[in-house]
Formats: structure tokens, C-alpha cells, sequence
């Protein structure tokens, strides 16, 4: 557990870097986000988790790490966007509201007695109907569609932070001492935790987020 911590924060510090990075130079901005090149940034991230989760398991440890590195800096190139839309001091804020949401959540999943699967499986059904409602909403531009998007999201996945943490802990126990996939192990969850805060950060900005108009 204390690997998997150690690679999703690896994989967070990199985010942040190369979408600070982007934020704060107007030209790499320009060029990402004001070209045809903006839909290769917004979907790259999307389409090297599809191949690289797949093939996770079967990667030695070196390679795992290697393609969550990459996979970081895609998605960091993706969330530069927020520092054009956003005031730097909102985003930072939000993002300590998010890791303490998460910290609390996943010591939860990590120490209850209670069995989670009932509500993990209840948040991944609503995943899917978030992830309908987003697709829809990108030809709507409704904003009572957004607002009502992002406060489910929140719920959505501060419930997987729990769940998914819980359910890594039973992975962990079930492995019984066999260490020779704990390396995979740690990297995917490193990735599912990685994701469910990042996505968690993205929900809670639409509430905290200051917009640069705004300022």
C-alpha cells in the first residue's frame, strides 16, 4: 500500500508540474489549446489508458512505471487548460480541499469493517451514466446540466476513493506473501487512485475554481 501512495503521488507531482508548465507560458498554451492540436491533447490521455491498462499486468515493473510517467505527463498537458480558466489561487486551494476529501476517504476504505462492494458498484453505475450525461452535455452547453454533473461527480468519486482503496487492501491481502506481481500491483493502484482523485479535483474546481473573468 505504501508503494502504491508512493507511485500515485510520482504520477500527481508530474501532472502538476507539466500542467503548471503549460499555464503559466502563453505560447505553449496557444499552441495546444488554440490548434486542431487540442483534440489530440484532450484524447491522448483517454486513448493510452485504454492500451496501457490492458496490458499493465503483463509488463515488468520498469515498463508499468515508464507508461504511468507518461501517462502523468499526457494528462498534465490535458489540465493545463485549468490555469487559463482558473485563477492559480483557486486551483491550489481546491487541490488541498481535494487531497483532504481524498487522505479522509481513503483512510476510511482503508479501516472500515464495513463492506464496500455494494457501494462501489452503485458509484460505477453512476460513473457511466456522469461519463453520458458529460457527452451530452458538450453539445448542450447546459450550465444546470454542468452544475448538476459536477455535484454527482463529487459524490461519485469520494465513494471509489473508499471503495478502491478497500478493494486494493483485499488485492493486497489475497496475495498471500506472493510478491512476484507486487510491482503491477502497486502501479495499477497507483493509477486507479491516481485517477479517482484527479477526477475528484476536476468536480470540486467547478465549485472552489475561480474563474479568471471572475477575478
Amino acid at each position: 500500500m505504501l508503494s502504491i501512495y508512493q507511485n500515485m503521488s510520482m504520477a500527481l507531482g508530474i501532472s502538476a508540474l507539466v500542467a503548471y508548465i503549460v499555464g503559466s507560458s502563453s505560447q505553449i498554451a496557444m499552441m495546444l489549446f488554440s490548434t486542431p492540436l487540442a483534440y489530440v491533447v484532450m484524447f491522448a490521455p483517454l486513448i493510452y489508458i485504454f492500451f496501457f491498462s490492458r496490458k499493465l499486468m503483463d509488463m515488468d515493473r520498469a515498463q508499468a512505471m515508464l507508461h504511468l510517467g507518461i501517462f502523468a505527463v499526457l494528462n498534465g498537458l490535458s489540465l493545463g487548460s485549468i490555469f487559463l480558466v482558473y485563477t492559480s489561487t483557486s486551483i491550489v486551494k481546491t487541490f488541498f480541499i481535494t487531497a483532504s476529501t481524498f487522505g479522509a476517504m481513503s483512510i476510511y476504505g482503508h479501516t472500515t469493517k464495513k463492506d464496500l462492494t455494494a457501494a462501489g458498484s452503485f458509484a460505477y453505475m453512476g460513473l457511466i451514466g456522469l461519463v453520458i450525461a458529460c457527452l451530452i452535455n458538450l453539445f448542450l452547453r447546459s450550465a444546470a446540466l454542468d452544475f448538476a454533473v459536477s455535484f454527482i461527480g463529487v459524490g461519485i468519486f469520494t465513494i471509489l476513493t473508499a471503495y478502491d482503496t478497500q478493494k486494493l487492501k483485499s488485492i493486497y491481502y489475497a496475495m498471500n506473501g506472493n510478491t512476484a506481481r507486487a510491482g503491477n500491483i502497486a502501479v495499477y493502484g497507483a493509477l486507479t487512485l491516481y485517477l479517482d482523485f484527479i477526477n475528484l479535483f476536476i468536480m470540486l474546481l467547478h465549485f472552489f475554481g475561480i474563474r479568471r473573468s471572475d477575478d
